[in-house]
């Protein structure tokens, strides 16, 4: 298993290292060292949850739609995927209407689960309807049912960087579980435009996304499948 890194210390992942030299000049210095990242991640992370919740309902709302639109032009055909998702949290993105429609068509999906601190999530499966039972930080996680492998994880961001590196709420869970799975799924980071960043200062441990969804993405994927 993968050690772990999150905003408490220093460990290894499987992913390649992103020098700091290669971050956009035009931005900031790079700052100096895991100490400085640490506590900009800290500050950025509350910034941008701020800003996040300062959107109004009725937009996030209307924003979680778009972002379905675009999972389904993205993805293609569901059925016979296992997806996991994720339970909304602090004003992230509203897609249990599309997971329920995910199951309508013959996909199946799962959400994760916090076992302990320092170990890898695990997924398991729910469908609309299914018991569900508080978790860390009182989320809601299904209350029964085996740990499943899913072949696209959705993952909220926090923040998002041009590099596809995500800025998430730093207890390292993510890049964790990613690094132990035994293959590699479609990993796609949904957030909203106001989330991007020029940079998270990415760190050897930190593991980019595939694909990164927002309201605004819609119209981007279309033509890139076009062509």
């Amino acid at each position: 298993m993968a050690s772990d890194h999150d905003d408490n210390g220093p460990g290894q992942y499987s992913s390649p290292p992103c020098f700091m030299h290669e971050l956009d000049p035009e931005f900031r210095t790079p700052l100096s060292d895991w100490t400085d990242v640490k506590h900009w991640r800290k500050a950025e992370r509350e910034r941008l949850i701020a800003a996040r919740l300062a959107v109004s309902a009725d937009a996030r709302t209307a924003m979680s739609q778009r972002i379905g639109e675009t999972l389904d032009a993205l993805i293609g055909d569901i059925a016979g995927r296992m997806v996991s998702l994720y339970w909304p949290f602090r004003g992230e993105p509203d897609l249990r209407p599309w997971m329920a429609s995910v199951n309508e068509r013959g996909g199946r999906t799962a959400l994760p689960v916090v076992v302990e601190k320092g170990r890898p999530l695990v997924f398991r499966a729910y469908a609309p309807g299914d018991r569900l039972e508080k978790g860390v930080w009182n989320i809601p996680i299904p209350a029964e049912g085996d740990p499943m492998l899913p072949d696209i994880v959705i993952s909220p961001i926090v923040g998002i960087d041009p590099g596809q590196f995500r800025l998430g709420y730093g207890g390292g869970f993510f890049d964790r579980t990613l690094a132990a799975m035994p293959f590699k799924p479609l990993v796609i980071g949904v957030g909203y435009e106001l989330q991007r960043i020029a940079t998270i200062y990415p760190q050897p441990h930190d593991i980019p996304m595939d694909r990164v969804v927002t309201e605004a993405s819609k119209g981007v994927v279309l033509r890139a499948m076009m062509t």
